[in-house]
């Protein structure tokens, strides 16, 4: 899957991945490669990007928002 993690001020981040962790509004989630599509409130929190088993990086948010469609997210964040 592709994902995309921006800020106001910045790209922090566009690649391809296995699988992403983020802090949902309720708890956090894990999105897989082809997930069903999905809008999502982001709270503080970590955004995990893994490649396999491999954490590949680790990001701190402040809070934001989360679209998955075709394969592709793209996290808007604080």
């Amino acid at each position: 899957m592709t994902v995309e993690i921006l800020t106001p001020e910045a790209l922090l981040f566009k690649g391809e991945v296995t699988g992403v962790t983020v802090p949902g509004a309720k708890a956090p989630f894990q999105l897989l490669d082809h997930h069903a599509p999905i809008i999502s409130i982001l709270t503080s929190g970590e955004i995990k990007l893994y490649e396999g088993k491999k954490e590949l990086k680790t990001i701190a948010i402040t809070g934001g928002t989360i679209e998955f469609n075709n394969n592709k997210a793209v996290i808007l964040v604080e």
